[in-house]
């Protein structure tokens, strides 16, 4: 009989995720010890920097950026987010609209060099869009949160305390890539007005939704309980259907399994190396296991 082993887990409530946090769904062989924090990704340097967590959410890049530095973290097949970025990106609502086209030679702010959601809509703009990303200003507000990744030198540093929006607003930045309740602010309009008819299109185009955040393990954890994804992954896929997700005739934002995964992660990961935060391109494969093979 196996012994029930707790994990010091960080996981965000989002749908697919809800019975598990709230103890609707329970393991015979798992109890959850949930991290109390405000949003999964304010904990992600903790995750990668001080292996706090034996299971933790982790944003795809910063995941692809700690394997390629050799962090001992190992990664499930499991999608918590997924999330289509062509809203991402936003100039003043106040000034005239402006094209992809037209952001070369213009500033543009980032959270962080190494943000999946930035990897996401710079790619767009490189693949689909024809933009040169190496016209663009970009400036950065933070350190990546795998440490070895650095600003590349010709990216600004905004200065400690300036505020995004702020720099937007007054003029300082010419667009900025957001998320959350900043898309909704009256003050931005969308780079790409047509946002979700593009969306739209490039899930035609590539059949793949974009993956932001899925599940790793602490590498000690899984060699000490081998068993540990299989029931992982039991327990995620029940989480989802019990959710009722994907809804019918609806897209499956939270996939499982490889397979369902593949072509997201072989844009992404080409997405990574094109904007230097992996030294050289990974297969699908090598991104797991055969504990976490599913």
């Amino acid at each position: 009989m196996t012994q029930k082993i707790t994990l010091n887990s960080l996981l965000g409530e989002y749908p697919n995720t809800h019975a598990l946090r709230a103890g609707e769904l329970t393991s015979d062989r798992i109890d959850f010890k949930f991290a109390d924090v405000e949003t999964a990704s304010k904990a992600f340097k903790r995750v990668v920097r001080d292996y706090e967590f034996d299971m933790a959410e982790l944003a795809i890049v910063t995941y692809l950026s700690a394997k390629d530095v050799g962090r001992p973290l190992v990664l499930l097949p499991i999608v918590v987010r997924g999330k289509f970025q062509h809203e991402s990106i936003v100039t003043l609502a106040s000034r005239p609209p402006m094209t992809a086209a037209e952001l070369k030679g213009k500033r543009v702010g980032v959270r962080s060099h190494s943000v999946t959601t930035v990897t996401w809509v710079r790619g767009i703009l490189e693949s689909d869009y024809g933009v040169d990303l190496d016209g663009i200003k970009w400036v950065t507000f933070e350190d990546p949160h795998v440490p070895e990744i650095k600003d590349p030198i010709d990216f600004e540093r905004a200065d400690k305390g300036k505020n995004m929006m702020d720099m937007l607003v007054n003029g300082e930045i010419d667009a900025a890539v957001m998320t959350g309740a900043s898309l909704k602010d009256p003050r931005v309009q969308f780079l790409i007005a047509n946002h979700k008819d593009a969306a739209a299109a490039w899930h035609v185009k590539y059949k793949a939704v974009p993956i932001n955040h899925m599940i790793v393990l602490k590498g000690s954890i899984l060699e000490e309980n081998p068993w540990l994804p299989q029931e992982l992954f039991n327990l995620f896929s029940s989480a989802k259907a019990k959710a009722g997700l994907p809804p019918a005739n609806g897209l499956d934002n939270y996939p499982l399994g490889i397979e369902a995964n593949r072509k997201s992660l072989e844009i992404i990961i080409n997405h990574a190396y094109r904007q230097h935060l992996i030294s050289r391109v990974f297969t699908v494969e090598e991104l797991f296991n055969d504990r976490t093979r599913f």
